[in-house]
């Protein structure tokens, strides 16, 4: 009988902590716009990999081009964000996650800027383990869908930096490099807030 590898035993961490998490909930956020995101967390190969998309250019889109987990703005028809969080996931991968996995937790909400007007917008990610083998059917809003081998961004050497900039600001982030891909801003904030319960 082997013994199980390091992310065998990270994400049964993940899963454990997730489950006495107490994530940071805006009072707020129910009169201001929402969205959802996706974090899918997969076994393959004695690896724990993580499901990232590139959203495709679109002229107007804040987000255009970056790297981001699946999700997006809830419906009127979407009684809670893990409904948006699995709706626009079918809709953007063709993964439907009520049957193919299972949410093992949420993690805290983030504020963000809306694609339009002032008011702000809170993202919660939900995290969700899958139990089958899934392939990718990307929609107009996806470039790419990539899994991303979570021994890579636990290792401290991966962690980079990148300059950012606004009018005559710029300020030094942190963020990883995955190829030619880029993981910066929310989604690496959601990724640290994950990694952390390891």
């Amino acid at each position: 009988m082997r013994g199980k590898t390091v992310e065998e035993v990270a994400l049964q961490h993940i899963i454990e902590r997730l489950g006495k998490f107490k994530p940071r909930q805006r009072w707020w956020r129910r009169w201001v716009k929402r969205s959802a995101v996706a974090i899918i967390l997969r076994e393959l190969n004695d690896q724990i990999e993580v499901l990232m998309i590139k959203r495709a250019d679109r002229e107007g889109d804040p987000w255009s081009g970056h790297m981001a987990f699946p999700g997006g703005r809830m419906d009127r028809g979407d009684i809670t964000g893990l409904r948006t969080a699995m709706r626009e996931t079918e809709e953007e991968t063709g993964i439907y996650l009520e049957k193919a996995g299972h949410c093992i937790g949420r993690l805290s909400d983030i504020v963000s800027r809306p694609h339009s007007g002032r008011q702000p917008m809170v993202v919660t990610p939900y995290a969700f383990r899958l139990h089958t083998a899934v392939s990718i059917e990307a929609n107009h809003e996806v470039a790419e869908a990539v899994w991303i081998p979570l021994s890579f961004l636990m290792d401290p050497k991966e962690r980079q930096t990148m300059e950012w900039g606004s009018g005559k600001l710029t300020i030094t982030l942190p963020c990883y490099f995955f190829g030619k891909r880029r993981i910066w801003g929310m989604s690496l904030k959601m990724l640290d807030e994950l990694l952390s319960l390891v």
